[in-house]
């Protein structure tokens, strides 16, 4: 009987150099395990492949030599302990994240949760080519947000509290950007410097000032045989509900528009970015 190669590897199964043998890729969203799933990991790595797994480079885990026969056993084992595969080929992989604000002092948004509900909303649906997204918690960017098709950086929005302020500087030295001056009237931020680190905020004794959370979005990133920084169209996106209307819109705009095997950034610059730009700005405006 044939081997359905294509429906293995949607399925996390990658065929290995070796006869019979698959490498298994299996799902992790925002580089998170629970205790018991990796146990069950390592459990199934030495009964059915060769007592090690392989971390990837986009936070996953690999169990390799799994052979043909043992393939739908091994799901069932891993399932037991609340694992399951991972996807392979052209659809939406798997979503990559910081730890963020739950745990990263420099966090400015929750990396984890919006992963999670990312990889809810898109994980593994059928495109032209893969799809990948990465969330990263803010101008540290330990995600390397433009690298991915559509990368998202947290930020933060501040605005100066005069009544709380003792004018004690720190804001001034923590600012990276010099966007941030105090004189005798008080603290002035300049708005076109400021990259919504987030360090005025944090470094302030009094928090003296207001935040408001949010999204810095980038289009068109890759990282392989070709490489591209991913560009942003919108400056800074506050509102939740239209971070994922513009991230509908970029995968529709992907779907719709790409030719088989093309990868965003190529399908962009043959339907041209101003076209991009135009479905992106109409979602954030709708």
């Amino acid at each position: 009987m044939a081997v359905d190669y294509g429906t293995l590897k949607k399925g996390g199964f990658m065929r290995q150099k070796q006869k019979n043998c698959f490498s298994l890729r299996i799902k992790v969203v925002g580089g998170q395990l629970t205790a018991q799933q990796l146990a069950k990991v390592a459990e199934v790595a030495k009964e059915y492949g060769q007592d090690y797994v392989h971390l990837t480079s986009r936070q996953g885990i690999e169990i390799p030599f799994i052979k043909l026969e043992q393939v739908e056993e091994v799901k069932k084992a891993l399932a037991d302990g609340n694992v399951f595969p991972g996807t392979c080929g052209p659809r939406v992989r798997t979503v990559t994240a910081c730890q963020g604000s739950k745990v990263c002092p420099n966090g400015c948004i929750d990396t984890e949760g919006l992963a999670e509900e990312i990889s809810d909303r898109y994980f593994g649906r059928e495109l032209p080519h893969k799809f990948k997204f990465g969330v990263t918690g803010c101008q540290n960017n330990c995600l390397k947000a433009e690298e991915n098709d559509l990368g998202i950086k947290g930020g933060l929005k501040v605005d100066w509290v005069e009544d709380k302020c003792i004018r004690c500087g720190l804001c001034v030295k923590a600012c990276r950007q010099n966007a941030i001056v105090l004189d005798e009237e008080g603290i002035h931020i300049n708005r076109e410097k400021c990259n919504f680190c987030g360090r005025c905020a944090f470094s302030c004794p009094t928090n003296a000032y207001d935040t408001t959370e949010g999204y810095i979005v980038s289009f068109g990133g890759l990282f392989g045989n070709h490489i591209n920084k991913g560009k942003p169209i919108i400056p800074f996106i506050e509102d939740h509900d239209k971070l994922i209307k513009v991230c509908d819109a970029t995968i529709a705009f992907f779907e719709e528009n790409a030719k088989p095997s093309e990868r965003f950034k190529f399908t962009i610059d043959r339907i041209g970015l101003d076209k991009l730009e135009e479905k992106v700005l109409e979602a954030y405006n709708s």
